[in-house]
């Protein structure tokens, strides 16, 4: 996986969360600019843990919960 599957990956997170954030901002009615860029920071910061910890977790080779049993024989 290289940079280009991350930074897509990031640019897709953020993308969908600076979405939410705005018709939410939208749904209370008045917004302002601050607040879309409030939204866009928002997004931005949150994508930036949520794949920065995707890729630490990579990187390490920590498996989930749910992955680390597999290839076992069932008992």
């Amino acid at each position: 996986m290289g940079a280009g599957f991350w930074i897509s990956r990031y640019l897709l997170a953020s993308g969908i969360l600076f979405i939410i954030l705005v018709v939410v901002e939208f749904s209370k009615g008045t917004t302002s600019q601050a607040d879309v860029l409030s939204a866009l920071a928002w997004s931005l910061l949150a994508s930036a843990i949520f794949i920065g910890s995707k890729y630490w977790r990579y990187r390490k080779a920590v498996q989930c919960a749910m992955c680390g049993d597999e290839g076992k024989p069932k008992a």
